[in-house]
């Protein structure tokens, strides 16, 4: 009898000793646990099901699931029949398949992810269930913020190209299918690039801003407003025949026109081009109606500038022939009467002390009347018709001939950057040109360093490779230059011997406000010092983007918030 006694004292004991550690684990766990019997009551909440339902143990003890943990659609906030309730009912685990929306006891809201299992005994008779829930609020907005990026430009909340033409394609499908008639408005805003060289990047964003709220303050809901890039927007409007399509644009035209934009003291006067197309069954392709409505665009511009023009069908032709003698004219008389300007560009250390000055050079035209052309107003152009490699030639000449007429900048000099474009990376003669203009000068080649596109150094690899080797061979550096961009970059990484990644600006602009840029500027910089490559932050435009830098620790910071560009002086060249 006595020998009964203990053993059960000690099967007591053990169990006690198992129950302690299954609440001690329950309690321990990080996701939310909630017991019931087999009618759904409740039974037990761990601390994390307290702080995610708002209900403490004992206010819950015996009350109905429905009524601790409220469950809705994520979307259209219908209630849902509770996991709990469903898993019980069909004797088998249910486990959410989205996130759903859980309303806490005090009526805040927040997003989980459950999983829900019958509880049997011996028998397989059901006694109770198990519910098994975490919150997922902080990555289902990371994931929301990752699905808006992907679809909407940042700094306008517009659609982005890819999105437009994403909904461009369903208009034409739309359109073949004889279901609606749609149009699209190509806009370039007229004054843009004044306002940007003149007060700099901050202004022409803020300008974008605000000419992207005024447009869609004129468009009609169902209508698709997007940034196409730079100051470019394009308008797909639905159910619109082309009559209509040119009222919208006219209308759209006199709101640009009427509009003022002020900066600090300054206040500026825009217009804007228009090009209409209608979208038929007869389109061939996204790439061909936006052709089209670039081309109306541009034959608006050469008309006169702010003014509406419907596409036709000879201006496709039109507009290339005149674009492609024009600029090829402009490029050659400027190569050849020396109308290129260089400029420099300071780069800050940000981490340590660098010794010398450190700067890049960039490029300007000046036109026939005696004006600064920025250079994405002719460099697309001179890629396009394979004027790069002479313009390079010209830059580097020009910048070795500077730096030998002038001792003391060659004393100070730390580092000097150079671009060079993909065409010159291609062309055979141009790597012995290097050569040559470094033995002619005597240039301390340790001290320039030369800057290749990201896109540009992937799409001309082996040519690139080969390049970098033979230059560094004698001491050259080089840089990625507008790095981030591509992404597809990241692997070639291991096997370009770089000295430097710039950062490309798009990420450090919005660091201050954007956590994906700051992710990815910290990421870049990462990975660049990961493989032994020292990095450089572009479109640093105040204190606090540069104070930013310095704390992930990126090496160099470049932009207005370090300095204005400088007209280099070439007075003692000639």
């Amino acid at each position: 009898m006595e020998l009964d006694v203990t053993e059960r004292r000690l099967y007591e004991e053990a169990l006690f000793r198992e129950k302690e550690r299954a609440q001690i684990t329950l309690q321990s766990i990080g996701d939310g646990v909630i017991t019931t019997d087999e009618h759904g009551r409740v039974e037990y909440l761990n601390p994390v099901a307290e702080e995610l339902t708002g209900w403490r143990l004992e206010d819950g003890l015996g009350k109905a699931i429905d009524e601790i943990f409220r469950s809705f659609h994520e979307e259209t906030c219908e209630p849902l029949e509770n996991p709990m309730t469903v898993a019980i009912r069909r004797i088998r685990p249910v486990k959410s398949v989205r996130p759903m929306l859980l309303i806490r006891r005090d009526g805040n809201e927040l997003y989980v992810e459950s999983t829900a299992s019958p509880i049997r005994d011996g028998t397989g008779a059901v006694t109770g269930g198990v519910l098994v829930f975490h919150d997922v609020s902080e990555a289902r907005e990371l994931n929301r913020r990752l699905t808006y990026h992907a679809s909407h430009d940042v700094l306008t909340g517009l659609v982005n190209r890819r999105e437009f033409e994403t909904r461009l394609e369903r208009a034409l499908k739309s359109a073949r299918a004889r279901e609606t008639s749609y149009a699209l408005c190509y806009i370039d805003i007229d004054q843009f690039k004044i306002v940007n060289d003149t007060c700099g990047h901050s202004a022409g964003d803020a300008l974008l801003g605000q000419v992207g709220a005024l447009l869609k303050s004129k468009v009609r809901w169902r209508d698709t407003l997007a940034r196409l890039g730079g100051d470019e927007f394009g308008v797909l409007l639905e159910s619109c025949p082309l009559e209509e399509a040119l009222r919208t644009a006219e209308k759209l035209r006199e709101a640009i026109r009427n509009f003022r934009f002020t900066f600090e003291d300054r206040t500026f006067r825009l217009g804007a081009s228009i090009g209409v197309v209608p979208i038929t069954a007869e389109n061939e392709d996204v790439a061909s109606v936006l052709s089209a409505a670039d081309s109306a665009c541009g034959a608006a511009k050469e008309m006169g500038r702010n003014r509406v023009h419907s596409f036709e069908e000879n201006d496709l032709d039109l507009m290339r022939r005149r674009r492609e003698m024009q600029w090829a004219a402009r490029i050659n008389n400027a190569l050849e009467e020396s109308r290129f300007e260089l400029f420099r560009m300071a780069i800050l250390p940000l981490q340590k002390d660098e010794p010398g000055e450190h700067y890049e050079l960039l490029l300007r035209m000046t036109d026939e009347s005696g004006k600064i052309v920025a250079p994405d107003q002719f460099i697309a152009a001179a890629e396009r018709y394979g004027l790069m490699p002479s313009i390079d030639r010209w830059v580097i000449d020009t910048a070795f001939r500077w730096l030998v007429s002038e001792a003391d900048e060659r004393e100070r000099l730390g580092t000097c950057s150079i671009n060079l474009s993909g065409q010159s990376l291609g062309d055979d003669k141009f790597l012995p040109f290097v050569i040559e203009q470094f033995h002619r000068s005597g240039i301390d080649a340790t001290k320039v360093c030369f800057e290749i596109t990201e896109t540009a150094a992937i799409a001309n690899f082996s040519q690139a490779s080969r390049f970098i080797q033979a230059l560094k061979e004698l001491g050259c550096r080089f840089a990625l230059d507008d790095f981030g961009t591509g992404l597809s970059s990241f692997g070639y990484l291991k096997h370009f011997p770089v000295d430097f990644l710039k950062i490309d600006g798009s990420f450090v602009k919005g660091l201050l406000h954007d956590p994906i840029d700051r992710e990815m500027v910290r990421s870049i910089n990462e990975i660049g010092h990961l493989t032994g490559k020292q990095t450089i932050a572009e479109w640093a435009e105040n204190q606090e983007i540069i104070t930013v830098l310095r704390g992930l620790g990126v090496d160099f910071a470049q932009g207005y918030g370090v300095s204005q560009p400088q007209r280099v002086n070439r007075t003692a060249i000639y």
